[in-house]
């Protein structure tokens, strides 16, 4: 005997609360890393080396809205560094950092001022060693330093206030 299934029948599969949140995760993910790729390949010259503000790190307040957030940063960091000038290490240490700062941002949602921290702290520490250690950039606290006031400025003065926009659209996040 033969079964067949139509259209019809398959519709409530396809569009199932638990798919439809596996999809919609995916998509915010996806979003996420494509734009916070684009936005540093875009600004490359302000993007990358010791006085840097990566305007795409405003980006790491995102998981405070959604958990998506954690690897579509993880993936955009990944992809803008794969065409940035600092290589295999930048690769490798700049995207965890970011990955690593994307969830304590999210572990700290509920404090919204201190959400736009963990880069500020996290980049700043490992992109100034990656900055002093691996490419001989002077001064290893001046190189902490520089990247983290640039993070400063991402995070706080165009992230926080995006933050805060996007909470009023939470709806799109949950």
């Amino acid at each position: 005997e033969i079964y067949t299934l139509s259209l019809h029948d398959a519709l409530p599969i396809c569009v199932s609360e638990g798919n439809f949140m596996k999809t919609k995760y995916l998509m915010q993910g996806a979003i996420i890393a494509a734009v916070y790729a684009v936005l540093t390949i875009m600004l490359a010259p302000i993007s990358y080396g010791p006085m840097q503000v990566r305007v795409s790190e405003a980006m790491t307040v995102l998981p405070a809205l959604t958990s998506a957030g954690i690897p579509g940063l993880l993936v955009g960091c990944v992809f803008a560094n794969l065409l940035g000038p600092y290589g295999l290490i930048d690769i490798i240490c700049g995207s965890l950092a970011t990955g690593v700062a994307a969830y304590f941002s999210y572990k700290l949602k509920d404090k919204p001022a201190l959400v736009p921290m963990p880069p500020v702290v996290i980049n700043g520490i490992v992109i100034g060693c990656v900055l002093h250690f691996a490419y001989g950039v002077p001064n290893l606290f001046a190189c902490m330093g520089w990247v983290a006031l640039g993070e400063l400025v991402a995070c706080y003065a165009i992230g926080y206030p995006l933050m805060k926009i996007l909470k009023k659209y939470s709806g799109v996040f949950e």
